[in-house]
């Protein structure tokens, strides 16, 4: 069964000694497959694991990966001597050069921006791994999920639309062959009969309408990555229907090919979705 490149999955755990491990997984369209990633500082190294981890279930789209530890206990408090040295000589300099008397006090000092820091227990993305690689396949297991809900949403709408093409064809199959038998009997030589036959002829163009409809039926209930040739095969009917509707004498038939052209239009959308 076909899959939409839409989708969301998610999966959020409490860890022992690490805290709340939420994974977060949204696919839009894409060409190809591309990951974006937003990680923990600490799970930075982590990158190419989970690339592999999603290339493997997903083919096509663009996955957006938001991975968060929660409830982490600080392990303390961090000076930044460094930083405070550069502020104290400023403030010495200021006070020298305007002859200032009063001091600096520590209350003061602190409360100066990147003084003072809390220190995060954040751990190396190898030391975690383990743990968090179960929340993660659980995540991305939601995210195919829903790609797969979608496609067959999507499966079932295209089946119909294909259906109506399949009516659409038929119907200007049928009244081909009647309105070029009326048109021939008004037509007094035999030339000009030969020559209209061969001008008007679309019989060409139904029978391989009638095959590029038939492959992207087969293509949607059999498929699984089929996006890019059911892509082909709809640009392949759209250009068939722009003949039919070109050659075609009748009026009838050529307002019948315009609703085609809508309706393969409307499937050319829907299959942009599909991975």
């Amino acid at each position: 069964m076909i899959s939409s490149m839409t989708g969301f999955g998610s999966c959020e755990e409490e860890v022992e000694s690490i805290g709340r491990l939420s994974v977060e997984l949204r696919c839009t369209n894409h060409k190809f497959t591309e990951c974006v990633f937003h990680l923990p500082e600490g799970l930075i190294s982590l990158e190419e694991k989970l690339k592999k981890e999603i290339e493997a279930k997903i083919r096509r789209g663009r996955v957006y990966c938001a991975i968060n530890i929660k409830g982490q206990m600080p392990e303390g408090i961090f000076v930044n001597r460094k930083l405070l040295k550069s502020y104290l000589h400023e403030f010495n300099s200021l006070k020298k050069e305007f002859k200032l008397k009063d001091g600096v006090s520590l209350d003061s000092l602190v409360k100066l921006p990147g003084i003072l820091a809390l220190k995060e227990n954040k751990p190396m993305g190898a030391h975690i791994w383990e743990k968090l690689k179960p929340i993660f396949s659980q995540a991305l297991t939601n995210l195919s999920k829903a790609r797969q809900k979608e496609g067959k949403a999507l499966a079932g709408l295209l089946k119909k639309r294909g259906q109506l093409l399949n009516k659409d064809l038929l119907f200007i199959k049928r009244r081909f062959s009647v309105a070029a038998k009326i048109k021939v009997n008004k037509i007094p030589a035999e030339e000009e009969k030969l020559a209209f036959l061969k001008a008007a002829d679309i019989a060409e163009e139904i029978d391989r309408l009638d095959f590029h409809i038939k492959n992207f039926q087969t293509k949607i209930t059999g498929g699984q990555s089929v996006g890019k040739e059911l892509d082909f095969i709809t640009q392949e009917m759209q250009r068939e229907a722009n003949t039919l509707a070109a050659k075609s004498f009748d009026l009838v038939i050529s307002g019948r090919a315009v609703q085609m052209k809508s309706q393969i239009e409307k499937i050319r959308e829907q299959v942009q979705n599909i991975e």
